[in-house]
């Protein structure tokens, strides 16, 4: 065949695109259990950060996860547990687009120094894209000790802002409900909020929000209450 016909430069050009993409299916089917540990490793990292616990490599993610997380729990709707749903492998991004009978919501429950922790995982909408993190509270249910968030396309120094420790550190000490004694009911829960402007001093329940990232900063709000007011009915019964 003729190397300078269109014939030949066409079956050339077929050829190569065949074997660019078989290599490069190979190499994703062989790369994929490696980033799914990865992924795994991350989550771990994650959940044991919101309770105190850093530092942890990614080598030893499941090993300081196990030593800390005593239970991970699947609950319904109405506060019950599905043992038959493992919490760690849910994807809230697919859970949300179920309705609330069928959704299934992830809860840890954690120990160290001798005290119980909870920690809620969460999923929301940003700015741009989506937004997720993890919430740790105390053995009351109603203090948060500890939170972290992520973000898929948020702008660096306004929204991106979600992921700085200032930020994340302001949700310790914060509570969600008005009043601990009145028991977790949908009144009494106020949940924590992002306050344009600056928290007042001494709120309960406002964080700052980021300046020039209000859209973000209410995502931060809107997905802290639409998920923590999920869990309502198991710490009301547990």
């Amino acid at each position: 065949m003729d190397k300078n016909s269109n014939a030949y430069t066409f079956i050339f050009a077929i050829i190569m695109v065949t074997v660019i993409a078989g290599l490069l299916a190979f190499t994703a089917t062989n790369l994929k259990p490696l980033q799914e540990k990865n992924v795994k490793a991350e989550k771990m990292q994650n959940i044991l950060g919101t309770i105190g616990v850093s530092d942890v490599s990614r080598d030893d993610a499941e090993v300081e996860f196990n030593k800390y997380i005593k239970q991970q729990l699947a609950l319904k709707a109405d506060g019950t547990v599905d043992a038959e749903t493992n919490a760690f492998t849910l994807s809230l991004k697919k859970e949300l687009k179920k309705s609330d009978a069928e959704q299934r919501f992830p809860l840890y429950i954690a120990e160290k120094d001798g005290k119980t922790f909870y920690v809620v995982p969460l999923y929301g909408a940003g700015l741009w894209d989506a937004i997720w993190g993890y919430v740790a509270l105390d053995g009351d249910k109603n203090t948060i000790i500890g939170a972290n968030f992520g973000h898929k396309g948020e702008t660096p120094g306004l929204g991106a802002e979600i992921t700085t420790d200032w930020f994340q550190a302001q949700f310790a000490g914060k509570s969600l409900l008005k009043d601990i004694s009145a028991g977790f009911t949908a009144d009494n829960f106020v949940s924590v909020k992002t306050v344009k402007g600056g928290a007042k001093t001494g709120d309960a329940h406002g964080v700052d929000a980021i300046s020039g990232g209000t859209i973000t900063s209410d995502g931060v709000s809107n997905m802290i209450e639409e998920r923590l007011a999920r869990y309502l009915p198991y710490f009301k019964n547990n």
